[in-house]
């Protein structure tokens, strides 16, 4: 993913039953951290079109 401008951390897959309510709010809550630790993804912000 690095080579589309996605840094590895901002990728996480994990598989969670729907009976694993609790380990949902965990594995939400650890990759929210690890993604604002991450901070701003510049790669893709939008810049202002240049009018001639």
């Amino acid at each position: 993913m690095e080579h589309m401008g996605i840094e590895s951390g901002r990728l996480q897959f994990s598989w969670v039953s729907s009976a694993e309510s609790t380990k949902f709010v965990d594995v939400v809550k650890e990759v929210t951290e690890a993604i604002k630790a991450l901070g701003p993804n510049y790669s893709f912000a939008k810049t202002q079109a240049k009018v001639a």
